[in-house]
């Protein structure tokens, strides 16, 4: 049961009816965290606007997606997670992939090694060793991308958070039990 109240677009002043219009054109639906969050515009406006910029960086969605399922499972964010279940496979990451990444894990060496560096923030708060960001740097993640994989954790904290205040309720299939 929620503990904050999604907001509906026909019962919503003004500004925040267009916020929401505008996210239900661009994803065909309005997800019940981005409705919780609507109850401040400035909260709602803030995620999308982080979100949409990580969304023009360098990584690959498909790694976005995978630090986005490693974060979720690690702070046992069931919403995030079961949304990133489906963001995933949308992103093309297929079953195993998807399970592989709750558990900050990839086949793939240098997505593990970015996994693993997600795992590491969130596990120490953001306080790595230089032979964490070493081991990150060996597997060919420059500057910029290391600032995305912290950017990317940071926003995916956020809505772990969020979700876990609000109650929010899940609107998306559940994701499979590990």
């Amino acid at each position: 049961m929620p503990r904050i109240n999604p907001v509906h677009a026909e019962t919503a002043d003004t500004k925040t009816a267009e916020l929401l219009g505008a996210v239900k054109k661009k994803l065909g639906m309005v997800p019940n965290l981005i409705s919780t969050m609507a109850q401040s515009t400035a909260v709602a406006n803030a995620y999308l606007g982080f979100s949409q910029a990580l969304s023009g960086g360098t990584l690959p969605g498909k790694l976005r997606e995978q630090i986005s399922l490693t974060v979720g499972q690690a702070n046992n964010c069931d919403y995030c997670v079961a949304a990133h279940c489906t963001l995933g496979k949308m992103a093309g990451l297929n079953p195993a992939e998807v399970q592989q990444a709750r558990h900050g894990a990839a086949t793939d060496e240098k997505a593990n090694a970015a996994l693993m560096f997600a795992s590491t923030l969130v596990t120490e708060r953001g306080r790595i060793t230089d032979a964490d960001l070493e081991q990150v740097r060996r597997f060919g993640y420059s500057d910029g991308e290391i600032n995305e994989i912290v950017a990317n954790v940071a926003l995916n904290i956020f809505t772990n958070y969020f979700n876990h205040v609000a109650g929010t309720e899940i609107d998306f299939p559940a994701a499979p039990q590990l």
